[in-house]
Parts: C-alpha cells; structure tokens; sequence
C-alpha cells in the first residue's frame, strides 16, 4: 500500500478526510495538466519541508512559489549550515533567561531551532559582491534570482544534500519565486544596513513587491493551462499571489479564468478576522474564485499534513 492508498483508506473524516479529498482532487487537477502555485508562509523552510517540497518541484508537480522573505533565506540557511542549528526539543519549557542564553551566544530562535548568526556573516561577502556588480552595470533583479546565482555558480560549501533543498531544485528549473515583503528579512535587512554606511548606494538593485506582481502578472496569463493554488499558511505570501487575477481582471480589465483549483493549510480561525484564516468562499466575493473552483482547507498543522500531500502525487 502506497501513502495515496493509505490516506484514501484511512483518512475518512474531519481534517483527516478533507487532506484525502484534497489529495485525490489535486492529483487529478495536476493529471490534466494543471498548473501548480505553492505560497508559503510561516517557517516552512526552518521545518525542512525542502524534503517533500524538492521532489514535487523535480518532478514538474510545482510550477511557481511565492513565498517570505523568511522562508527564501532560511532555505539558504539551511543549505549552507543546517548541522550549525540547535535543536531545542524543550522549546516550550525555555524562560525569557534562556532566550537571553540564545542571544549571548548569536542564536536566533524559531519555536524549536536556533540558526546562528555567523552564517549571515558567511553569505554577506558573495551577496555583497553580487549587489556590488549589479549596482555597477545598472542591474536589477529580484532577491531570488541572486540568490540563485549564488549557489549555482558561487562558492558556497552545502552543509546538507542539496537533493532535499527545495531552493536547489527550484534553481536548477529556474522556477518562478515571488517575494512580496522582501524586506522583512534578515538578508532584506542586510541590503538596508549596508545603503545606510552607504557601501551601496541605493536600494534599486532589488526589484520590488510591485515589480514581482507584474512578473505575477505575466506568469499567470502566459501559459493557458488551469492555475491552481495551495496556501501553506496564509499571510502576504498567500493573499499576493492570489490577488493577481483581480488585479488583472478588474483592475487592468484584462481577461483572464479566475484560480482553477485552491487549497489551504491553516490552524487559523476565520472569527479573528485574519487572511490566515479566511476560508475560500469569501474569496469568492473578490472575484479569485469561482463558485464551481474545487476548494479545500485543512485545519491542521502544515508541518503534518503539507509532507503527507505532496508525497501522495503521482
């Protein structure tokens, strides 16, 4: 028994049987020649979804990503100095003293890991030079595409297998990243420190939120195939991604089919008001989906359920 057939057999009600029709309404959208966006918020990256996420991208099952600003570096992170993490099993016993520990020490906590500090160090000399070359000739690019540079044809030494990197597999496809809120990033933050002691002078070299929605743009009407999205989370990853189609639709007034397919993995509430927690419906009502859209969510903890879907695709 494969895991697609185990999740049909066994996962029937609740959450549970809302993952196991997803599974079988994705593969089937996928199977027809649908088109995959992820977008990821959270600490995706810091989870090490790279594991389930770098096959699907191999094997052509995601097609784009947009995801933080957080979850593009800590990628990066990870590739260059994941045995350099602390695990911290006991995360919800640490008090405030601990934290200040962490501190001392150049640790910068996510619930249940710690990523030093020096590997911020390690990437800023190669990024650097890379932001310096552009500035030079007057180039622009998005934060991704340097980032892909760097550990294609950088110097970087891997701390891990670069097969389970989903940022790997993503930069040998040369897939389509989308980075709204860039600058909400340690590495976003380094850009800003180093215009201010105006080692650069200016941020122009990145190209900005506004720039990655007219790539959006431009992706999504570029191929005539069903678009289909799934939010890991929600937050500014999630809601700028699927604001294309009313941007294009009443705003530009360009023609184009609202999102095919939509899934999203969430703990959040709808009753707090948040995006995290709207449910697809009120989507709806913006004119991304359409009432006939195939639409899901998961009211669960994305680190259980996204491995669990992504490893049921065919």
């Amino acid at each position: 028994m494969n895991l697609k057939e185990f999740i049909l057999e066994n996962y029937k009600h609740f959450n549970a049987g809302e993952l196991s029709r997803c599974s079988e309404s994705l593969n089937e959208f996928l199977n027809k020649g649908g088109r995959l966006m992820i977008t990821l918020g959270g600490a995706m990256s810091t989870a090490e979804i790279g594991k389930c996420l770098a096959p699907s991208i191999k094997s052509q099952k995601v097609h784009a990503i947009c995801c933080t600003g957080a979850n593009l570096e800590e990628e990066l992170f990870s590739l260059i100095g994941r045995t350099s993490f602390k695990k911290i099993d006991n995360w919800r016993e640490l008090r405030a003293e601990d934290d200040y520990d962490l501190k001392l020490k150049g640790m910068n906590r996510i619930t249940d890991v710690a990523i030093p500090e020096e590997l911020i160090k390690i990437l800023e000399e190669p990024l650097l030079s890379l932001w310096e070359e552009a500035e030079a000739v007057g180039d622009r690019r998005f934060p991704h595409e340097f980032i892909y540079d760097l550990i294609l044809h950088g110097e970087l030494e891997f701390d891990i297998d670069p097969n389970t990197s989903w940022l790997m597999a993503a930069a040998d496809a040369n897939l389509p990243i989308f980075t709204p809120g860039w600058e909400d990033s340690t590495l976003g933050n380094l850009l800003a420190a180093r215009v201010l002691d105006c080692t650069l002078k200016g941020p122009e070299i990145i190209k900005s939120g506004l720039n990655a929605m007219q790539a959006l743009a431009d992706w999504y009407r570029e191929d005539v195939s069903p678009t289909g999205i799934l939010q890991v989370g929600g937050g500014i990853a999630g809601d700028f991604a699927i604001s294309v189609v009313p941007m294009l639709r009443q705003d530009a007034g360009i023609k184009v089919n609202l999102w095919s397919w939509y899934a999203q993995i969430s703990e959040s509430r709808p009753s707090f008001g948040g995006y995290s927690g709207a449910p697809p419906n009120e989507k709806i009502s913006w004119d991304k989906l359409d009432i006939d859209s195939p639409r899901f969510v998961i009211e669960s903890d994305a680190t259980i359920v996204l491995p669990l879907l992504l490893c049921s695709l065919e």
